[in-house]
């Protein structure tokens, strides 16, 4: 990506200004994925502290997992910031455009790294159900934490270039409008910045909400199975593995309804009744509150994830000790808020 930036660079403008923009993006990008890794990693002090307050209880370990969420969040936020300012001092508004192009390059990895998570994680069941040697569980039990650092870093990358490319959408909208400025003595603007940054919080409220009614209807449709086929708990009996999975499918489409209509909605209602300026102020509000908000969830569910991973190597206990239960507690915690992170940063 550097090489072909250095030529399409020179060749389009007769300087390199273009390709230290782009070099700008994906180094930022880089350096967000390391951090990313440094807090939620079970290698790095963050992760081993959230393990450590679990020997004290479930409550600490999620105070702790929050802890290190928002603390996760400075960082970041701060390379962006450079990151802006470095394109915006070499070619302006539209070198922060190219930015987010150097930081959207790496969208092949990205992917890649983010879907194994879950291929590793599902390794781990098809080994734990298939019976297999405890000797492979272990094995899966580290790919699996591996990939729940890979998952968060690859969330860093989305959320960091969400950032810019929200940024450069913004200029646009404001060019299309004749809006030359955010006037924060504005009442409407005001007005607008309050929506946005809420409409952040009620996003992600919905989202984990969601997750909650379908965990709740599987649980009832597995605590059924398990009443009406008690040979499932001996091996004599096969789960009915087809209707809980139509239980998460119909939940996953059902309960994006309203999130998704509220998405659309919210910038046309505001628009129309308060103006063009209160529309500005609701997309800068959110914009703010949207990368904060992923950051937090997606940081603190990688902490959490993996501090009961690092217990699970025999650490404070270990497996079946009080501070695992706690840690057991931390990680059921973060499916909800990690889950539908994506959606927030977006908005």
């Amino acid at each position: 990506m550097v090489i072909a930036a250095l030529g399409l660079s020179y060749m389009f403008f007769g300087n390199l200004r273009a390709a230290l923009t782009v070099i700008t993006g994906l180094l930022v990008g880089v350096l967000i994925g390391v951090v990313t890794e440094i807090y939620t990693s079970g290698d790095f002090r963050f992760v081993k502290k959230v393990a450590e307050q679990s020997e004290t209880g479930s409550a600490t370990t999620v105070i702790s997992g929050i802890a290190v969420g928002m603390q996760s969040t400075a960082v970041p936020i701060l390379l962006v910031c450079a990151g802006i300012l470095i394109a915006n001092s070499l070619m302006g508004l539209y070198g922060i455009a190219l930015a987010a192009v150097g930081m959207l390059s790496t969208t092949g990895i990205t992917v890649a790294i983010d879907a194994y998570g879950p291929i590793a994680d599902n390794a781990g069941g098809i080994a734990e159900m298939a019976g297999l040697d405890e000797s492979v569980r272990n094995i899966t039990d580290k790919l699996d934490s591996v990939g729940n650092t890979t998952a968060a870093i690859g969330k860093g990358f989305a959320i960091g270039s969400a950032a810019l490319t929200a940024l450069a959408l913004f200029v646009s909208y404001a060019e299309a409008v004749k809006l030359t400025t955010i006037d924060i003595l504005n009442a409407h603007v005001i007005v607008g910045l309050f929506i946005g940054g809420m409409l952040t919080f009620l996003f992600s409220a919905m989202t984990m909400e969601s997750v909650s009614k379908a965990a709740h209807e599987m649980i009832g449709e597995v605590r059924r199975q398990f009443r009406e086929k008690p040979g499932i708990l001996e091996g004599t009996d096969k789960p009915d593995y087809a209707t809980c999975v139509s239980i998460s499918t119909a939940a996953a489409l059902h309960e994006m309804y309203l999130p998704g209509l509220m998405a659309v909605a919210a910038p046309l209602v505001t628009g129309l009744i308060l103006g063009p300026e209160a529309l500005g102020g609701l997309l800068t509000g959110a914009l703010v509150t949207g990368v904060l908000m992923a950051i937090f969830m997606s940081n603190s569910g990688g902490a959490w994830d993996n501090a009961k991973k690092y217990i699970e190597e025999g650490h404070h206990g270990g497996k079946g000790s009080a501070a695992h239960k706690a840690a057991v507690v931390g990680d059921t915690v973060e499916i909800p808020l990690r889950t539908p992170q994506g959606p927030p940063s977006i908005f």
